[in-house]
């Protein structure tokens, strides 16, 4: 008996040792971006990991473009995320809710392409939007990511434990499907949403290639444009940068932990 209860503590010692480290190799990234921002940029070079003196000097030397560029991509992503998950959502609830013949032929289509690499999509978009006068809009940055067949397949797949009767029910008593939808399906389906919304969130504050694309008037820049314009002189202050990318960070780490919860509730399916 008490073999076993060393080999159960042995065995529980090194399963928290395991995941101590891998969770201090998981935060170092952080806290080494946090701590290079208070230091000067031969200091970063040169690998100091130990908090600074030159945080106020490089406050000082922040762009100032960056308040605006904060700015539109807080526009810009918020919208894409209402938008994306309205349609999103409810083209999903509609592949998995209605009973039809050809909806699993549509939904291989659009899984299809999700095997398209962007980079190939990009000419033609730049194109279209050019002809309708989209370049350097927030709905130019927001139209091509409104509906994705990632985020369609995800509440599609969510959708499949969602109570049919539950549907019949409010038929029963009256509403109309988009009643249904807005008032029954959307509030049982919350953490689905919730996880959704940051996924989608997190896409767009990062989107990189398709703003340096369509935005071509540095009013419109977004923060991943302008901290790489930070790398594109001939000497980096890597002090700013890492300032800069630590400022661009916030609004995703505070969306994050203020719905952690429920993101991991909708990635894993569960439906209340």
């Amino acid at each position: 008996m008490s073999r076993l209860t060393n080999k159960s503590n042995l065995f529980r010692t090194a399963e928290y040792t395991f995941i101590v480290i891998v969770c201090l190799l998981s935060i170092f990234p952080f806290y080494w971006m946090i701590a290079g921002a208070t230091n000067r940029s031969v200091d970063v070079i040169t690998g100091k990991i130990t908090p600074g003196t030159a945080l106020l000097d490089n406050i000082r030397n922040i762009p100032k473009g960056l308040p605006r560029a904060f700015w539109n991509s807080i526009r810009t992503s918020v919208i894409q995320t209402i938008l994306s998950i309205f349609v999103c959502s409810m083209a999903g609830y509609g592949f998995q809710i209605y009973r039809d013949k050809a909806k699993t032929r549509l939904m291989n289509i659009l899984l299809l392409s999700m095997m398209i690499p962007l980079a190939t999509t990009m000419v033609p978009l730049f194109k279209m939007f050019s002809t309708v006068h989209l370049l350097n809009s927030t709905m130019g940055f927001v139209l091509p990511g409104v509906s994705t067949a990632f985020l369609i397949f995800f509440f599609r797949q969510n959708s499949v434990s969602f109570p049919i009767e539950t549907i019949q029910a409010a038929r029963v008593d009256g509403l109309n499907e988009l009643q249904i939808y807005i008032r029954v399906y959307v509030p049982i389906m919350a953490p689905t949403f919730a996880a959704a919304a940051i996924v989608t969130f997190m896409t767009a504050w990062n989107n990189y290639m398709w703003p340096l694309i369509v935005m071509q008037n540095q009013k419109m820049q977004t923060m991943p444009l302008l901290v790489s314009g930070l790398t594109a002189g001939y000497v980096t202050d890597y002090g700013l940068l890492m300032l800069c990318v630590s400022i661009m960070t916030i609004p995703t780490v505070v969306l994050f932990f203020s719905q952690q919860k429920k993101f991991i509730e909708g990635v894993t399916g569960s439906v209340k």
